[in-house]
């Protein structure tokens, strides 16, 4: 039997890689050539760069010496010339056809120009509004981007829904007081308690004519702690 649940919200914000792009195997290529670069563990690396902004990762890992502005611009120049294998996650070209005239925005830890690539190279439209690593002071998991979405849309984070994949994401959603909805199987502790869909195939989004979208999540399973 088909289980179903019903959320409602004034407006949708929505992360970008591994929620509605799937770039895996541009991220993986970019840091894995940065780790070899610098004698590091990639896997270590990729463990916890995902939904972050790269100038933090970079910081994080970089050795001693090493430019992180310099190293940042130019991880940021590979990724934004790489577009190879990038596809939409399942789902997400129907679904963004079906907000025409809603209120939705994307947030993410990507910076513009590499977002409007990405969008591009999946096949996916721009929103009217695009909070970017470009545009806060903090990244992921600070709330400030959605909270930045939520005011530009003029609604109260809590009437919102956020789409996520990944552990900063989840956390900056839950700081910024904005329940949430797993895409994939992340299952770390910020997703404990949120709804998920395993893509974007199972999420239907009605507009009520009242300022109101009414979601609906099919096979939605609570993600608990592994």
């Amino acid at each position: 039997m088909t289980s179903r649940t019903t959320l409602s919200a004034e407006a949708l914000l929505f992360d970008m890689d591994g929620t509605l792009v799937d770039s895996t195997v541009v991220v993986e290529r970019t840091w894995r050539r940065f780790a070899r670069r610098h004698g590091l563990d990639a896997d270590r690396i990729l463990a916890t760069a995902h939904g972050r902004r790269t100038g933090e990762t970079v910081a994080r890992y970089a050795p001693a010496g090493v430019d992180v502005a310099a190293e940042t611009a130019r991880l940021v120049a590979e990724e934004v010339e790489d577009v190879d294998g990038i596809v939409p996650v399942p789902g997400a070209p129907e679904l963004l056809a079906s907000l025409a005239g809603a209120r939705w925005a994307v947030v993410t830890s990507a910076g513009r120009e590499l977002t409007h690539r990405r969008m591009a190279a999946a096949g996916l439209p721009l929103p009217s509004l695009l909070v970017s690593a470009d545009d806060v002071r903090e990244g992921k998991p600070s709330p400030e981007g959605y909270l930045t979405a939520a005011a530009a849309l003029n609604v109260r984070p809590a009437a919102t829904v956020v789409f996520e994949d990944a552990e900063a994401g989840l956390r900056a959603a839950a700081a910024a007081g904005a329940p949430a909805v797993v895409v994939g199987g992340h299952g770390g502790p910020a997703a404990e308690g949120c709804p998920r869909v395993r893509d974007l195939r199972e999420v239907t989004v009605t507009d009520t004519g009242r300022g109101v979208l009414r979601l609906t999540l099919k096979h939605p399973e609570p993600v608990s702690r592994a």
